[in-house]
């Protein structure tokens, strides 16, 4: 089982405080460190100092870290015209020595778009299929080649198709819980797929529907990395937990029932549950970026158990 931080900078964190949280992620063993891309807060509180740009920290991370796979969860593709993306991602991971992976997903904030002036259509699935097909297509396209699109959003002629990445793939991640567009486009263009905050029984029901969608589509099931996204909350006694649910405004008993919440022995024990329906990868949600201590108890106490 990978374990992958994963961290919503738009609640309110610097640069300077993802550093922090990278370093270590790194330090620690983990896989990967991971953030949301968005620019509004979602809830109470201010959100200072205010958002940071995902792609823009990624690229001060490749150049601060070493080991560490870098990504989003996910990066909306309402935010970025696909050329435009395929450059940054390609740029981040030269960047990094080849450790970048995209997720990508259709948008969904609307409030967000409106407070930064970003354009929200109302048919986003549609136009998340032609940047899968151009950010792919691009990164594809043999050196000395261009690359040319005519879809109903977008349309490229003759691209240089420029710079290529570093990493002969760069791993593409698609998630979510739509039973039809979902598992088709997964698919068709992911290399993994994140159910994110879900159940086990919703996930297991999900990752059957993607399982199918793939052998349709001639691929083997197992060519895709299956993975959960859920939000940590680990304390060496229930007074541990309680502290760290009250640090992020949130119930004990729902995290327990809704995400990893409790002791390490708890915590290990409700991943292998996920584990058992095919999940081999866990993105922490970690939600209170000062305390580097919880990651210190995950990496040393829960871990270990998941072998």
């Amino acid at each position: 089982m990978d374990l992958r931080i994963f961290t919503e900078p738009q609640q309110g964190a610097s640069y300077d405080t993802l550093l922090s949280v990278a370093k270590a992620t790194e330090d620690l063993g983990f896989d990967a460190f991971f953030r949301s891309d968005h620019y509004l807060r979602m809830g109470d509180g201010d959100g200072l100092p205010g958002p940071t740009d995902a792609w823009l920290t990624l690229a001060g991370l490749a150049r601060e870290t070493s080991r560490i796979r870098l990504g989003t969860l996910m990066t909306a593709a309402t935010f970025r015209l696909p050329g435009v993306l395929a450059i940054q991602v390609a740029q981040v991971d030269a960047m990094s020595g080849g450790r970048v992976e995209l997720g990508l997903g259709a948008g969904w904030f609307a409030e967000e778009h409106a407070a930064y002036g970003i354009p929200f259509p109302k048919r986003k699935f549609p136009r998340l299929e032609e940047q899968l097909a151009i950010v792919t297509g691009l990164w594809g396209t043999p050196a000395g080649e261009t690359f040319s699109y005519e879809g109903e959003h977008y349309r490229l002629t003759d691209s240089p198709a420029l710079p290529k990445p570093v990493q002969e793939r760069i791993p593409v991640l698609l998630g979510g819980m739509g039973k039809e567009t979902t598992p088709r486009l997964a698919a068709r263009y992911a290399d993994e797929f994140n159910i994110p905050f879900g159940s086990v029984e919703d996930s297991d029901a999900q990752f059957g529907r993607v399982r199918a969608a793939a052998e349709k589509a001639g691929r083997k099931a197992d060519d895709l990395v299956y993975s959960n996204a859920l939000v940590a909350c680990v304390g060496r006694d229930d007074a541990e937990v309680a502290r760290r649910a009250a640090a992020i405004g949130r119930d004990v008993a729902e995290l327990k029932a809704n995400g990893l919440a409790g002791t390490p022995d708890e915590v290990a024990e409700r991943i292998g549950a996920f584990a058992a329906i095919g999940s081999s990868r866990i993105y922490l949600q970690i939600l209170d970026l000062d305390d580097l201590d919880h990651l210190e108890l995950i990496a040393s106490r829960v871990a270990p158990q998941l072998g």
